[in-house]
């Protein structure tokens, strides 16, 4: 329980630490934002491991505790007489605070919405290299029926009778249709439908 005390105050300090440019910046210094995430990683670290703090550990966790809070509100008081009575006077007044508290939400809402910028981008990003790549097939365009129906149906080529399947049983009907072939190759002979139709 005390664990969990002590993590949750650091992790507070630590927040207080990365947020003091923002909301006072008279009393901020340059490191303030490394020992803001340090104090940030001993809170985390107290209020995960709690319950592993017993006896021994736990009384050195509160020694360090008490030791990081003295030398801490040392430097807070060190820097707050460093201030002029003019800085002093404005730190406390509520004008101050509350144009400091407008500029943190403004530039918090500038944060959140540059990353959701940045989150869609890699959304989009991933969803296109996901994106299996379209393979195309061109086919050859058949030819039109109105062509096909221009000319007149006549008789089939030479090419598309070698193109037909006959089925044969045995040599003898092999020879049949070599001799068949034959015959009708010499009874029409290539250029006598030609001069039939001129």
């Amino acid at each position: 329980m005390v664990a969990v005390l002590a993590g949750s105050m650091a992790l507070l300090a630590g927040l207080i630490l990365l947020l003091l440019p923002l909301l006072a910046s008279e009393l901020s210094r340059p490191r303030d934002s490394a020992w803001g995430a340090v104090a940030l990683l001993l809170g985390l670290d107290l209020v995960t491991t709690a319950e592993r703090l017993r006896g021994a550990p736990m009384l050195g966790v509160l020694c360090g505790g008490l030791l990081v809070l003295r030398l801490g509100s040392e430097v807070g008081r060190s820097r707050w007489r460093q201030l002029s009575s003019e800085e002093q006077q404005r730190l406390s007044s509520a004008e101050r605070w509350r144009s400091s508290l407008a500029q943190a939400s403004a530039a918090l809402l500038a944060l959140v919405e540059g990353s959701g910028k940045v989150l869609a981008g890699l959304g989009a990003w991933i969803a296109a290299r996901r994106r299996t790549p379209v393979v195309t097939k061109r086919w050859v365009r058949p030819e039109s029926p109105s062509v096909a129906e221009s000319q007149p149906p006549g008789p089939p080529s030479p090419a598309e009778e070698a193109d037909e399947v006959v089925e044969v049983a045995s040599f003898a009907e092999v020879e049949d249709l070599l001799r068949d072939a034959e015959a009708s190759g010499a009874a029409d002979p290539p250029g006598a439908e030609a001069g039939e139709t001129g």
